[in-house]
C-alpha cells in the first residue's frame, strides 16, 4: 500500500468513527428539556401519593416519560394538560429532529418548556 492510499484509508476510517458521534443541532436542547421534565416528574412522584403497580410495570419494561407523566397526572401530582403538552411536544421535537427540521424542533421544545414552567 502506498502512502496516498494509506492516508485516504485513514481519513475514511476517521470519518466513519467520528460521524456517528455527531449530535443533531437540536440534541442538546432536547436533552435539557427531557431532563427538566424528568426532574419535574420525579419531584412530583416523591412528594405525592402512591398508586398500585400496573400490570405493565410487572413486565420489566422501562417506563417512558409519557407513561410516568400519565401516572402522575392520574394521581393529581401534575396537571394532565401540562403532562400531555410536554409529552406531545417532545414527540414532535424528536420527529422534527429526525427529519432535520431544526426550526420545528426548537418550536416544539419551546412549547414543552413553557408547559414545564406552569
Amino acid at each position: 500500500m502506498n502512502f496516498r492510499s494509506s492516508i485516504a484509508l485513514s481519513a475514511v476510517a476517521l470519518f466513519l468513527t467520528v460521524a456517528p458521534s455527531l449530535a443533531s443541532p437540536c440534541a442538546k436542547e432536547m436533552a435539557e428539556t427531557e431532563t427538566a421534565f424528568d426532574a419535574k416528574l420525579n419531584a412530583a412522584a416523591a412528594a405525592g401519593p402512591t398508586a398500585p403497580q400496573s400490570t405493565l410495570a410487572t413486565l420489566h419494561h422501562q417506563p417512558t416519560p409519557g407513561t410516568v407523566a400519565r401516572a402522575e397526572a392520574q394521581l393529581g401530582d401534575i396537571s394532565p394538560e401540562n403532562a400531555q403538552t410536554v409529552t406531545e411536544a417532545l414527540e414532535r421535537a424528536h420527529a422534527a429532529d429526525d427529519a432535520g427540521d431544526v426550526k420545528t424542533c426548537r418550536q416544539a421544545l419551546a412549547e414543552a418548556n413553557e408547559a414545564l414552567r406552569k
